[in-house]
This record gives C-alpha cells, sequence and structure tokens, in this order.
C-alpha cells in the first residue's frame, strides 16, 4: 500500500480488546512517512517506528510512555477532515449496531450514508451527533473527539432528525426563536435569519399558527430552517425530505449543492436513491452495521460495475427479487380466492 505523513489514531489493541477499549486520540507527527499495509475495518493501521517515538505528538491524556515502538495505531487517512469517525462502533448489550465504521468528511464533501432499515443509520447519526456514546472508537471534529466538549462541536452543527418531535403548543415564529437563544444567537441575528428563512420556506404567513397545526412537509421545512439558522459548517440530515412537497424538494436539492459549494459538510442519510446520486460526492453503504463499499459515488459505480445507485445498491444489499416480489404481491391482491 501507499504510505502516508500526519495520521491521527486509536489503539488498535483497545479496539481488539474484549470488550473494547475507548483509547484517546493520538496524533503522528509529520517528521516521516509511515507504511500502511494493514486495515481495520474501513480504517489503516500505522505502527510506532521501532527507534525514537518522540516524533509523536500526543493529545491531553495520554500517556507519552503508551507510545512504545512498534505499537498500533488505527488512523484516519490524509489532512484535516471536518468530521470523521475512526472504527466507530456501537453495541446495545451484546447486540452490534454499529461495527467499525470509518469515514471522513471535509470541506465541501456531501457524504451520502446508506443503507436498509436495522442496518445502523440511525444509530451511527445519534452517535455523530453525541446523543449516544460510541462503545468504541471515535468522532472527531476538526481532529478532536467530540466527546471532550460536546457544547461547542454542537453551535457547530445543523442537524435534522428523522422524526420531527417539535412542542405542538409553540408558534413556528417562537419553536425558532427558542433554538436561536439556546444557540446564543444574539436577537437582531435571530429574527433577521428566522424573518428571511420563513419567507424563502413559504412559511412566513404561517409563523403565528402553533406546530400542532401544520402539516408534515411544514413541520419538516421548519427542522430544516433550524438546522440551517446558525450557519452551521456540518450539517446532519436524517431523511430530511420526509413529508415535502416537490417544490421544496427541488429548492432542498440545489441547497445542498451550494452549501457545498461553500465549503460546508453534509452527512446526508436517506432512501431516496435519485436525490442521492444527484447531490452526494461520496457514497458509504451499510449492511448489517458494517461498511460495505465506500468512496466517492464514481469510484463506488467503478469498482460494482453499475451504471446507476439502484442497481449498485440492490446487488449489494439486497438478496431479494424485488420484481419477482412484487409481482407476487399482486397475484395476491387480485386473485378472487
Amino acid at each position: 500500500m501507499s504510505t502516508i505523513i500526519a495520521v491521527r489514531g486509536i489503539s488498535l489493541e483497545s479496539q481488539r480488546a474484549s470488550p473494547p477499549i475507548n483509547s484517546p486520540i493520538i496524533l503522528l507527527w509529520p517528521t516521516r512517512s509511515f507504511p500502511l499495509t494493514e486495515t481495520f475495518g474501513q480504517g489503516y493501521v500505522v505502527a510506532c517506528p521501532s527507534a525514537n517515538t518522540w516524533n509523536f505528538a500526543c493529545s491531553r491524556g495520554v500517556e507519552r510512555n503508551n507510545l512504545r515502538p512498534l505499537r498500533k495505531f488505527i488512523c484516519s487517512l490524509k489532512g484535516m477532515a471536518v468530521l470523521e469517525a475512526i472504527a466507530l462502533a456501537k453495541f446495545y448489550g451484546s447486540v452490534p449496531a454499529v461495527r467499525e465504521v470509518s469515514f471522513r468528511l471535509e470541506p465541501g464533501q456531501v457524504l451520502g450514508y446508506l443503507g436498509p432499515n436495522g442496518s445502523g443509520k440511525s444509530t451511527t447519526v445519534k452517535v455523530l451527533t453525541g446523543l449516544l456514546q460510541p462503545t468504541h472508537g471515535q468522532v472527531l471534529f476538526e481532529g478532536k473527539d467530540i466527546q471532550s466538549d460536546l457544547v461547542s462541536y454542537r453551535k457547530r452543527l445543523g442537524y435534522v432528525p428523522e422524526e420531527a418531535n417539535l412542542y405542538p403548543f409553540l408558534t413556528g415564529e417562537e419553536y425558532l426563536e427558542m433554538i436561536g437563544t439556546l444557540r446564543a444567537m444574539s436577537p437582531t441575528r435571530m429574527k433577521t435569519k428566522i424573518a428571511a428563512l420563513l419567507e424563502f420556506f413559504s412559511l412566513f404567513s404561517h409563523r403565528h399558527v402553533s406546530l400542532g397545526s401544520y402539516s408534515k412537509g411544514m413541520r419538516q421545512r421548519i427542522l430544516l430552517i433550524a438546522a440551517l439558522m446558525d450557519n452551521p459548517d456540518v450539517l446532519i440530515l436524517d431523511e430530511p425530505l420526509s413529508g415535502l412537497d416537490v417544490t421544496s424538494v427541488l429548492i432542498f436539492k440545489n441547497l445542498i449543492q451550494a452549501f457545498s459549494a461553500r465549503g460546508k459538510a453534509v452527512f446526508y442519510c436517506s432512501h431516496i436513491l435519485e436525490v442521492v446520486e444527484k447531490v452526494c460526492s461520496q457514497l458509504l453503504i451499510l449492511r448489517k452495521g458494517q461498511v460495505i463499499a465506500y468512496g466517492s459515488t464514481e469510484e463506488v459505480r467503478q469498482r460494482i460495475g453499475q451504471s446507476s445507485l439502484e442497481r449498485i445498491f440492490l446487488q449489494l444489499v439486497e438478496d431479494t427479487d424485488v420484481t419477482q416480489v412484487a409481482n407476487e404481491i399482486v397475484d395476491v391482491v387480485v386473485s378472487p380466492s
């Protein structure tokens, strides 16, 4: 394999332990290159040099004597990612929901995170947003573990959850003002942003109506405004198109592309393959909690040998002949007996 110069990683032996140990981040100093000859899940593994380990810089709380010669670390790839997962895993008891998931999201990239129901997508989203702690592995924001300062991390994050669980007795404007206050936005900036975004999302005339009276699509647009209003560096979107009308979907597709062009990073979890194919520059496909394909959209197409994302998904994920199942359902429905 190739070599790498500056990397960040976590101890390989701690991840192979039973149970795994969530060890701190290690920074490998850019004074030499390290051969990449081993992998762990989707991550590469490097070893401390056999002689001078003082070329390694450690993050706070890491004992330098842990940097023993030839000790191995699961590492990120190259450069500085905005959002990064290294050997991420989450277990519920003894049941694995996500296993050894690694990816990196750089400024301007849109990562499509795909998989069937029960593959671990929502669990990953909850770990990325800090709602759940990983069993092992790490989530890094600009090279730092998000668990070290969740408040600062969430200040830089925009999140649209899968379920629109809003406060039904608040109006749309009141809800957004609450979000802006929690984000410590100045009153003037907050009011300006809310008014403009409500207008652009065709909700300004409904701003004094209680959220309990909103349609599903209107509630979804309020969630999008709440995620965008404080100018986040990273957007995490979990099925953001649920309930949106055609016009809103078209605006959303262009919105993601415009955000990407401004250097924002987007983590996009969705079942709508057509939109993912058009807006995502990177793809990661999960099956049973494990990564089965990861790379740029074009790389995944070439590797699998399929031209469309729908065909790629069916080949990698589904064991079922969907056409046959559809025909059998129709046969049952139209059968006179």
